[in-house]
């Protein structure tokens, strides 16, 4: 209904200006109404009309902006909406979309810069706090992250994505209090991933436990053609642990073949375990013919290829038959 409505006005205001010198108000009100049909490059046109008088030129510009941005030109997005800052320098919508522009465009520090000044003006406003946090982590400005996510104890207290990225960055500081943060995020929420990285957080703490449970119900819950994380890497995190902490329980040499099994190939962190001191004789040796097959099969793959027999044969005899 919402289309035949906007058609309707489009047609109107088409038949309107047929004929007459088209105004910067009606090139925009043309330019949007193409946009809410999804017609991308009439709306381009017809805004790009507009936003040479100064009445529609800041309108035009961040609804330009809104079309790189729907049409994954971010950098360009980013750009539209900066342009409005430099005169406007207050506007909160644009500084918003010029943050979230410059996130996708992977511009991590133009982006703290302008999450920064957002959060200068809507110093409470919880969605961009964590956008905010998330550059900061990516930045791996763990402090500066904490704090940020911390003043919103609400948001960590209602929402997953917040209280997960506390955990991280928790996690990224060393701090035992991201076990806690895990731990209530695991109470409604399930994600393999996420359980896999808790894992390998309580292994480092030396929680084995826990951390072996967790990664068998990793285990037991990934498909075998998983990718983020990788079915055979779960299963040698599982034998390095049992290995180490663990080294007459058989499970541990059991996971580490179930690992080769699987397609694990990481000869570094085969390395490393096998130079552990704490993975007893029989551990290393079965660490060793893991290693061992992994060096068969890398020479089986790079050996030279074979010549056909039959092939070979034919090209002798006509050589001795003298054929050119």
């Amino acid at each position: 209904m919402k289309s035949v409505l906007v058609l309707a006005g489009l047609s109107w205001l088409l038949a309107s200006c047929a004929g007459l010198g088209i105004s910067a108000e009606e090139a925009f009100s043309l330019g949007m109404a193409y946009y809410e049909l999804g017609r991308y490059e009439d709306a381009e046109r017809w805004l790009n009309r507009a936003r040479s008088r100064d009445k529609t030129k800041s309108a035009s510009e961040y609804n330009l902006g809104r079309i790189a941005f729907e049409r994954g030109r971010f950098t360009e997005a980013a750009e539209l909406f900066e342009g409005i800052l430099e005169k406007d320098p207050l506007n909160i919508m644009a500084l918003k979309a010029a943050s979230y522009s410059r996130i996708k465009s992977g511009d991590l520090k133009k982006a703290e810069a302008l999450y920064g000044r957002v959060l200068a003006l809507v110093p409470e406003d919880a969605d961009e706090g964590y956008n905010y946090a998330l550059v900061l982590y990516a930045l791996e400005k763990y402090d500066e992250a904490e704090e940020v996510l911390g003043k919103r104890q609400f948001a960590l207290l209602e929402n997953g994505d917040f209280l997960l990225l506390y955990a991280r960055v928790q996690a990224a500081l060393h701090k035992p209090e991201a076990v806690d943060s895990y731990d209530k995020w695991l109470m409604n929420n399930q994600d393999p991933k996420v359980s896999y990285e808790y894992a390998g957080l309580l292994e480092k703490l030396d929680h084995y436990a826990r951390a072996i449970e967790l990664y068998r119900d990793v285990i037991n819950t990934l498909p075998p053609d998983s990718a983020d994380p990788p079915l055979g890497d779960v299963h040698f995190a599982a034998a390095r642990l049992l290995l180490i902490a663990d080294g007459e329980n058989p499970e541990g040499l059991e996971e580490l073949s179930a690992a080769a099994g699987a397609g694990f190939g990481d000869r570094e962190a085969l390395e490393d375990l096998l130079a552990d001191e704490r993975v007893n004789t029989e551990g290393r040796e079965g660490i060793r013919r893991i290693l061992g097959g992994l060096e068969e099969a890398q020479g089986v793959n790079n050996a030279p290829p074979q010549p056909d027999q039959g092939e070979g044969a034919a090209e002798a005899g006509a050589e001795e038959a003298g054929a050119p």
